[in-house]
């Protein structure tokens, strides 16, 4: 199958880029068709100079990559994450897109509906909230 023909799918996480619930959804897909992944981190605003971002990436991407037995492309995003996710689905041509949120009760991107926002560009959107205990990604500040 050619790149061309590969299902563009965009992860979206921060704090859950590690967590076993969203390599074991990537992993999933990644066996129902081939596809090109790339993992989506909106830079926190206290980040400036994305250093926690850029550590985000340099953490999680191997292992997704290990999930998806390929290549993860490394996006940092706008503070925004809905600015964020539509820079990427324009940029980066996305078929699909993956969210990874905290859980419910602390996480800043369910208060702000941004899986709802994100099937605005009629793409399939799956939320995958982690559990308390899965935050694999810490640092301080806001819940995302």
């Amino acid at each position: 199958m050619s790149s061309a023909a590969r299902t563009r799918v965009l992860v979206v996480a921060y704090r859950t880029a590690a967590t076993p619930l969203l390599l074991n959804a990537v992993r999933a897909r990644a066996r129902r068709s081939e596809c090109w992944f790339a993992l989506l981190v909106p830079r926190p605003y206290w980040d400036p100079d994305t250093d926690e971002a850029s550590m985000t990436l340099e953490l999680a991407i191997p292992l997704l990559e290990e999930a998806v037995g390929g290549h993860v492309e490394g996006v940092i995003g706008d503070t925004d994450p809905f600015v964020a996710v539509r820079d990427a689905v324009t940029q980066l041509a996305i078929d699909e897109i993956i969210i990874s949120t905290l859980p419910a009760r602390v996480s800043q991107w369910l208060r702000r509906d941004l899986p709802r926002r994100a099937e605005q560009f009629g793409l399939p959107v799956t939320v995958v909230t982690a559990q308390q205990s899965e935050r694999a990604v810490a640092s301080g500040g806001q819940s995302l």
